[in-house]
């Protein structure tokens, strides 16, 4: 069996002093990567993980992932730089096409994936010392473009999110690793694997060169009620996008249970009344009564939660579905993510060893 890892997440919305103190935490357990997300509003990816680097020693650490469309290839390989000179044990490289950025009035470069060919290119070859002149359907760049700064001493991993056939199928020309965000399905890994696989077979690479990352929202505490109920306060924020997303389980026609809309186990994805319900009391401001429509199944499909017991059979599902890694996001706790941290890895990451071997 080949070699699992579990890497931790974190949202860029902290004060600095917090960002070190995570990383002391996180480097007392044996996780094989750290990342923070790139999501607007919040603060970009690269100061946070400056930050953190000096005080992470075993784990690669890396953003997850940065849309071109927010930040210019030019930046994102000049920030990849720094962060390659102070990471202790490496780092890697995120990209996203970099969805609802309208919603800040952020205009999302098209045609998508010839925006992330062309920003992927732009940003290997500056790191390799290349001239990274383009007259690109997206980007025009000066020939003379060079990177002018002190270059990384390998090669950048890259990683590409996305839930979509045609990114996927690209990543499989192009990337390391593919990072299925806001889901815990293990259903959506081999159905991930075969999109991949065409752009594998494209660029002629073997089957399986790229790994599949798949992450969530994560809540861990011994009062598994209590993290469940906090997983879900988080899921209804995504619940109503992601669910669209997720193409293996088509909507099928719920039942009542207990006067909450569900659905029977293996029937489906969640039926648009539910999410509309979800959505409405969101925008309301009512979080537990959003969370309060949450089906176990449905959260159990796109987030990890509950007690350490529950996490780790979820990674074992996931493990054994195929993902090379699984990344356990924001916020891990219910009052406070050190206490989920510490669960996670000194009672998940021992209980899952076989898989790191």
């Amino acid at each position: 069996m080949p070699k699992r890892e579990i890497s931790i997440a974190f949202q860029t919305d902290k004060r600095a002093a917090d960002y070190i103190a995570l990383a002391k935490l996180v480097n007392d357990y044996a996780f094989d990567a750290v990342t923070v997300y790139c999501d607007a509003p919040y603060q970009p990816s690269f100061g946070p993980l400056l930050l953190m680097a000096p005080h992470i020693e075993r784990a690669r650490i890396g953003p997850a992932g940065i849309p071109p469309s927010r930040m210019h290839p030019l930046d994102i390989a000049a920030g990849t730089a720094l962060l390659a000179d102070v990471a202790r044990a490496g780092t890697y490289l995120g990209l996203v096409r970099g969805g609802w950025l309208a919603d800040h009035g952020i205009r999302e470069l098209k045609p998508p994936l010839a925006a992330m060919r062309e920003s992927i290119t732009i940003i290997r070859k500056l790191l390799a010392g290349e001239s990274a002149g383009m007259k690109g359907r997206v980007f025009q760049i000066a020939e003379h473009a060079r990177a002018p700064y002190p270059l990384p001493g390998g090669r950048i991993p890259l990683q590409i999110g996305t839930w979509g056939k045609m990114m996927a199928a690209l990543a499989g020309e192009l990337a390391d690793e593919v990072k299925i965000g806001g889901s815990a399905n293990p259903a959506l890994i081999p159905w991930m694997a075969e999109q991949i696989a065409q752009g594998e077979a494209r660029a002629k690479r073997p089957p399986g060169t790229v790994k599949i990352v798949i992450g969530a929202v994560s809540v861990v505490d011994d009062d598994r009620d209590a993290a469940r109920f906090a997983a879900r306060k988080a899921v209804a924020l995504y619940l109503p996008i992601v669910s669209q997303l997720d193409p293996t389980n088509p909507p099928q026609s719920p039942h009542q249970d207990g006067g909450k809309l569900s659905l029977r186990e293996g029937e489906g994805s969640p039926e648009p009344e539910l999410l509309e319900r979800i959505a409405a009391l969101v925008a309301a401001g009512d979080s537990d009564g959003a969370a309060r429509l949450v089906p176990d199944d449905i959260l159990d499909r796109f987030a990890f939660a509950g007690n350490a017991a529950d996490i780790i059979q979820q990674c074992e599902r996931l493990f054994d579905a195929g993902a090379q890694r699984i990344e356990l996001g924001t916020p891990h706790g219910v009052a406070d993510s050190t206490h989920g941290i510490r669960l996670i890895g000194g009672r998940v990451l021992p209980a899952l060893a076989s898989y790191f071997m």
